[in-house]
Protein backbone atom coordinates (compact mmCIF):
# COMPACT_ATOMS: atom_id res chain seq x y z
CA UNK A 1 0.00 0.00 0.00
CA UNK A 2 1.49 3.26 -1.06
CA UNK A 3 1.58 6.70 0.90
CA UNK A 4 -1.41 8.12 -0.21
CA UNK A 5 -3.32 4.90 -0.88
CA UNK A 6 -5.39 5.59 2.35
CA UNK A 7 -7.29 8.64 0.31
CA UNK A 8 -7.94 6.53 -2.43
CA UNK A 9 -9.60 3.69 -0.15
CA UNK A 10 -11.30 6.48 1.34
CA UNK A 11 -12.84 7.84 -1.70
CA UNK A 12 -13.66 4.44 -3.33
CA UNK A 13 -15.60 4.14 0.53
CA UNK A 14 -17.35 7.06 -0.32
CA UNK A 15 -18.53 6.50 -3.40
CA UNK A 16 -20.14 2.54 -2.56
CA UNK A 17 -21.92 4.35 0.17
CA UNK A 18 -23.23 6.82 -1.86
CA UNK A 19 -24.16 3.85 -4.41
CA UNK A 20 -25.56 2.03 -1.44
CA UNK A 21 -27.80 4.85 -0.12
CA UNK A 22 -29.28 5.53 -3.92
CA UNK A 23 -30.38 1.80 -3.75
CA UNK A 24 -32.17 2.19 -0.75
CA UNK A 25 -33.70 4.69 -1.82
CA UNK A 26 -34.83 3.73 -5.19
CA UNK A 27 -36.51 0.90 -3.16
CA UNK A 28 -38.18 2.51 -0.91
CA UNK A 29 -40.06 4.48 -3.77
CA UNK A 30 -38.83 7.80 -3.02
CA UNK A 31 -37.16 10.19 -5.05
CA UNK A 32 -33.37 9.43 -6.02
CA UNK A 33 -31.34 12.38 -3.84
CA UNK A 34 -30.04 15.38 -5.87
CA UNK A 35 -26.75 14.83 -7.81
CA UNK A 36 -24.21 17.18 -8.18
CA UNK A 37 -22.71 17.93 -11.57
CA UNK A 38 -20.82 15.55 -12.84
CA UNK A 39 -20.91 11.95 -12.80
CA UNK A 40 -17.82 11.21 -10.69
CA UNK A 41 -18.37 14.34 -7.92
CA UNK A 42 -17.03 13.86 -4.27
CA UNK A 43 -20.30 15.72 -2.66
CA UNK A 44 -22.49 11.99 -1.98
CA UNK A 45 -25.61 13.97 -3.99
CA UNK A 46 -26.83 15.54 -0.75
CA UNK A 47 -25.87 19.10 -1.90
CA UNK A 48 -26.30 20.95 -5.46
CA UNK A 49 -23.59 23.18 -5.17
CA UNK A 50 -20.58 23.65 -3.27
CA UNK A 51 -22.46 27.08 -1.65
CA UNK A 52 -24.82 25.27 -0.51
CA UNK A 53 -22.59 22.67 1.05
CA UNK A 54 -20.67 26.06 2.66
CA UNK A 55 -23.53 27.64 3.57
CA UNK A 56 -24.84 24.83 5.68
CA UNK A 57 -21.31 24.11 6.77
CA UNK A 58 -21.58 27.68 8.74
CA UNK A 59 -25.16 27.04 9.84
CA UNK A 60 -23.75 24.14 11.99
CA UNK A 61 -20.62 25.95 13.25
CA UNK A 62 -22.96 29.03 14.45
CA UNK A 63 -25.48 26.54 16.11
CA UNK A 64 -22.58 24.67 17.91
CA UNK A 65 -20.55 27.85 18.54
CA UNK A 66 -20.87 29.50 22.55
CA UNK A 67 -23.10 32.72 22.60
CA UNK A 68 -20.82 35.46 22.14
CA UNK A 69 -20.77 38.38 24.11
CA UNK A 70 -22.25 41.48 22.92
CA UNK A 71 -20.42 44.01 25.17
CA UNK A 72 -17.20 46.04 23.76
CA UNK A 73 -15.85 46.52 26.95
CA UNK A 74 -12.45 45.39 27.32
CA UNK A 75 -11.65 43.46 30.75
CA UNK A 76 -8.67 42.48 32.73
CA UNK A 77 -8.41 39.52 31.28
CA UNK A 78 -8.32 40.55 27.45
CA UNK A 79 -5.56 42.26 25.27
CA UNK A 80 -8.12 45.32 24.46
CA UNK A 81 -7.48 46.93 27.72
CA UNK A 82 -4.20 47.51 27.37
CA UNK A 83 -5.08 49.99 24.17
CA UNK A 84 -7.39 51.92 25.91
CA UNK A 85 -6.34 54.90 28.01
CA UNK A 86 -6.76 55.20 31.74
CA UNK A 87 -9.83 57.47 32.89
CA UNK A 88 -7.88 60.55 33.90
CA UNK A 89 -7.55 60.79 37.34
CA UNK A 90 -9.18 63.80 39.77
CA UNK A 91 -7.27 67.01 40.34
CA UNK A 92 -5.48 67.60 43.08
CA UNK A 93 -6.46 70.81 45.47
CA UNK A 94 -3.55 72.76 44.58
CA UNK A 95 -2.70 75.30 48.07
CA UNK A 96 -2.18 78.26 46.05
CA UNK A 97 -3.72 79.56 43.63
CA UNK A 98 -1.78 79.78 39.75
CA UNK A 99 -1.46 82.95 38.11
CA UNK A 100 -2.59 83.06 34.72
CA UNK A 101 0.14 82.93 32.02
CA UNK A 102 1.53 86.42 31.06
CA UNK A 103 1.46 86.68 27.27
CA UNK A 104 5.19 86.09 25.60
CA UNK A 105 6.59 84.29 22.83
CA UNK A 106 6.06 80.82 23.08
CA UNK A 107 9.57 79.89 23.43
CA UNK A 108 10.11 82.12 26.67
CA UNK A 109 9.96 80.30 29.89
CA UNK A 110 8.26 82.30 32.18
CA UNK A 111 8.16 82.45 36.37
CA UNK A 112 4.64 80.75 36.09
CA UNK A 113 5.13 78.25 33.31
CA UNK A 114 7.12 74.62 34.19
CA UNK A 115 10.08 75.19 31.08
CA UNK A 116 12.35 76.40 33.50
CA UNK A 117 11.72 73.87 36.00
CA UNK A 118 12.45 70.97 33.75
CA UNK A 119 15.86 71.37 33.97
CA UNK A 120 17.55 71.82 36.81
CA UNK A 121 20.68 74.16 37.17
CA UNK A 122 24.06 73.45 37.89
CA UNK A 123 25.63 74.29 40.01
CA UNK A 124 28.14 76.81 39.18
CA UNK A 125 31.77 75.82 40.07
CA UNK A 126 34.76 77.86 39.29
CA UNK A 127 37.00 76.30 36.59
CA UNK A 128 40.21 75.42 36.96
CA UNK A 129 42.86 76.80 34.95
CA UNK A 130 46.37 75.62 34.07
CA UNK A 131 49.12 78.15 32.47
CA UNK A 132 51.64 75.82 29.85
CA UNK A 133 55.46 75.96 30.93
CA UNK A 134 58.17 75.28 28.84
CA UNK A 135 58.66 71.46 27.97
CA UNK A 136 54.98 70.64 29.15
CA UNK A 137 52.67 68.28 26.83
CA UNK A 138 49.33 66.89 27.03
CA UNK A 139 49.68 63.73 27.98
CA UNK A 140 52.23 65.39 31.13
CA UNK A 141 49.43 67.78 32.12
CA UNK A 142 46.84 65.29 32.39
CA UNK A 143 49.21 62.92 34.64
CA UNK A 144 49.94 66.03 36.64
CA UNK A 145 46.55 67.68 36.89
CA UNK A 146 44.35 65.18 36.50
CA UNK A 147 45.86 61.63 38.03
CA UNK A 148 45.52 60.13 34.40
CA UNK A 149 47.43 60.81 31.47
CA UNK A 150 45.34 58.61 29.16
CA UNK A 151 43.04 61.83 29.75
CA UNK A 152 45.01 63.90 27.66
CA UNK A 153 42.44 63.77 24.79
CA UNK A 154 39.51 64.86 27.10
CA UNK A 155 42.11 68.10 27.48
CA UNK A 156 42.40 68.69 24.30
CA UNK A 157 39.18 68.02 23.05
CA UNK A 158 37.61 71.35 25.93
CA UNK A 159 40.56 73.26 24.87
CA UNK A 160 40.37 72.64 20.88
CA UNK A 161 40.07 76.59 20.44
CA UNK A 162 43.14 77.25 22.51
CA UNK A 163 45.69 74.72 21.13
CA UNK A 164 44.49 74.33 17.36
CA UNK A 165 44.55 71.67 15.18
CA UNK A 166 47.47 70.23 16.27
CA UNK A 167 47.66 68.57 19.95
CA UNK A 168 51.07 67.77 19.60
CA UNK A 169 51.98 72.02 19.38
CA UNK A 170 51.38 73.38 22.76
CA UNK A 171 53.08 77.14 23.55
CA UNK A 172 53.89 77.98 26.63
CA UNK A 173 51.79 81.00 28.20
CA UNK A 174 48.69 79.26 26.95
CA UNK A 175 46.08 79.21 29.44
CA UNK A 176 44.07 75.64 29.53
CA UNK A 177 40.59 74.57 30.59
CA UNK A 178 40.92 71.79 33.40
CA UNK A 179 38.16 68.95 33.29
CA UNK A 180 36.75 67.91 36.80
Amino acid sequence: MGIFDFLKSDKKKAHEAADTAKEQAEEKGAAPPAVAAGPGSAMGGKYVDAAEATKAAAERMAAAAPPRRVSHTPTPGSAAHKSVAAAPEPPVARTRPVPPPAMHAPHTPTPGSAAHKSVAAAPVAAKRAYTVRTGDSLSEIARRELGNEARWRELYAMNRGVIGSNPDLIRPGMVLTLPH
